[in-house]
């Protein structure tokens, strides 16, 4: 796989999803290894209760899934949590957004896969890809 990709939330919520277009590009993302953050894990938890309202059996299911497929998060500490306020700022992100981009950034990754963020996008060695553009 040339470069590691990190995946933003919307590639596992697509992936766990049934009847959606996307969930077979989104599975075989997954299945090619990737790298993910405690962020994505928890926006990944809160759409799956609140807006697809799965049962905590259901996603406590899918986030041991997860982790099996793409190993331990990367944690969230308070020096990404710095440099996400600067990615913030300077690129007019949502803070959010900023959190799993610095998240990237910090564990090397040269793609950020990603649905929300900006196709072609760059934030330092971090180019965001839409794998889902058409």
């Amino acid at each position: 796989m040339p470069g590691r990709r990190f995946f933003d939330t919307n590639v596992l919520v697509y992936a766990f999803a049934a009847d959606d277009p996307r969930s077979a590009r989104a599975e075989a993302l997954i299945a090619d290894g990737g790298v993910i953050g405690v962020q994505v894990l928890n926006e990944f938890t809160n759409v799956t209760r609140r807006k697809l309202r799965w049962d905590w059996e259901q996603i406590e299911a899918s986030l041991a899934v997860i982790e099996e497929l793409l190993g331990v998060a990367r944690p969230l500490t308070t020096a990404l949590h710095a440099q996400a306020v600067v990615l913030a700022r300077d690129f007019k992100l949502s803070f959010y957004d900023s959190l799993i981009v610095a998240a990237a950034m910090d564990a090397g990754c040269e793609v950020l896969c990603s649905e929300d963020l900006e196709d072609g996008q760059k934030f330092g060695a971090v180019t965001v890809e839409n794998p889902f553009r058409r």
